[in-house]
C-alpha cells in the first residue's frame, strides 16, 4: 500500500475518544504541572502501564489517566496535539467523543471542559481549516439518572454538541438502560450514536437502533453474527465507525487479519476506520488504515470508499459533507 496515498485521503475521523488521546509524555507532564500524584515516575513506566488485555483494564488506566486534565489550558493542549496529528493523516473533519461524567466526577465542571475545547477547535478552524464537532458521550457502567443529570449539565452548551453517544463497559449495561436519556436528547435535537457489539452480541446493535434511535453504530463488529442484522445495515445505509487496531489491542479478534471489515464492506455496509484511543491502542487514523489494508489485501479503491463512507457518515452539514467529497475526489483524481 502506498502509505502517503493513505495518509494523504482526505477523510472524516468519526470514532475518536478524545481522553484517549492523551499520550504517555503529555500524562506526566500534565501530572508535574497540576500536582496530581500518579503510579508511575517516569514516561517509560506510563507507558508500560498503557499495555492491558481486555477492555476493564485499559478503562482502568483510561481514568487514571484521565484524571491529570484539570485546566482549560489542559484540555485546548491535549485537543490541539490530536487534531494536528490528524490533520497529519488526511482528516480535514473530527468528531470526537468526550466523557463529562470523567471529569464532573472528580469536580473539573463543563465551563473547564468546554472552553478548553472551544479554544482548540477555533485554533484548528483558522489554522489547519478543519471542521470539527464534540459528541458527549454518556459512561453506560454509571445508572441513567447520571446521564440524565449530565445532559442537563451540558443543556447550556447545547450549540457546541452535536450528539450523544454511549460508551464504556457493555456487559450488564444493555442500550435499552438509556432509552429515555436518549429520546431526550434526540427531543434536543441532538445526533445519536452508540457503541455496540464490541464485547456484547449483535442484540445490543438492535437495541442501539430500535431503543436510542442510532444513526450509526461504534464499533458493530458482532454484526456478522445475525444475517439479517447486516442486510439491515446495508440496507438502510447505517454506518459501522469501526476501529480496527483497537480490537486486536482488546482481544476482539486475535490478529488483525482476522478482522471482519472487509466482509462487511464487501457486504454494502457503510464501513469506516478510525482509531478510537489511539495513545492506548498503538496507533491513530493513518496506521489503522495502513495496517488494516495490509492485512486485509485492500487496494486503493477500498480505501477511496472508506473515505468516502466516513464523510457521508458523519454528522456534518450538508454544504460541508459536499466540500470533503470534492476534496476527496480531487485528491484520487491527482495521484
Amino acid at each position: 500500500m502506498n502509505e502517503p496515498f493513505a495518509r494523504g485521503l482526505p477523510k472524516a475521523e468519526i470514532h475518536l475518544h478524545i481522553e484517549g488521546t492523551l499520550e504517555p509524555e503529555m500524562m506526566v507532564a500534565l501530572a508535574e504541572r497540576n500536582g496530581v500524584s500518579l503510579s508511575f515516575d517516569s514516561v517509560e513506566e506510563a507507558r508500560a502501564a498503557y499495555e492491558f488485555d481486555d477492555l476493564q483494564a485499559f478503562l482502568d488506566i483510561y481514568y487514571t489517566g484521565a484524571e491529570v486534565l484539570q485546566t482549560e489550558g489542559d484540555f485546548a493542549e491535549l485537543m490541539t496535539a490530536y487534531l494536528e496529528r490528524a490533520y497529519a493523516d488526511g482528516v480535514r473533519h473530527a468528531e470526537m467523543f468526550f466523557d463529562p461524567q470523567t471529569h464532573t466526577g472528580r469536580g473539573v465542571q463543563f465551563p473547564t471542559f468546554m472552553a478548553g475545547f472551544a479554544t482548540a477547535r477555533a485554533d484548528a478552524a483558522e489554522r489547519l481549516g478543519m471542521s470539527t464537532e464534540l459528541i458527549m458521550c454518556f459512561l453506560r457502567h454509571l445508572d441513567a439518572s447520571d446521564a440524565m443529570a449530565t445532559l442537563d449539565a451540558a443543556m447550556p452548551y447545547r450549540d457546541a454538541i452535536i450528539g450523544v453517544g454511549l460508551d464504556s463497559s457493555e456487559i450488564g449495561n444493555p442500550p435499552e438502560k438509556f432509552e429515555e436519556v436518549f429520546a431526550r436528547a434526540r427531543a434536543e435535537g441532538l445526533r445519536i450514536t452508540a457503541h455496540a457489539g464490541e464485547e456484547a452480541g449483535p442484540d445490543f446493535i438492535m437495541g442501539a437502533l430500535e431503543a436510542l434511535g442510532a444513526e450509526r453504530i461504534d464499533h458493530g463488529v458482532r454484526s456478522e453474527d445475525d444475517p439479517g442484522l447486516v442486510a439491515r445495515l446495508a440496507s438502510d445505509g447505517i454506518a459501522l465507525t469501526m476501529c480496527p487496531l483497537s480490537n486486536v489491542k482488546l482481544r476482539v479478534f486475535d490478529k488483525l487479519t482476522d478482522h471482519n471489515l472487509k466482509r462487511l464492506l464487501e457486504a454494502g455496509v457503510r464501513v469506516t476506520i478510525n482509531s478510537d484511543d489511539p495513545a492506548y491502542f498503538g496507533g491513530y487514523i493513518g496506521d489503522n488504515y495502513l495496517a488494516t489494508a495490509e492485512a486485509l489485501d485492500l487496494g486503493e479503491e477500498h480505501l477511496i470508499q472508506i473515505a468516502r463512507n466516513s464523510i457521508e457518515a458523519s454528522f456534518a452539514s450538508d454544504e460541508r459533507r459536499a466540500e470533503l467529497i470534492d476534496e476527496l475526489n480531487r485528491f484520487v483524481a491527482e495521484n
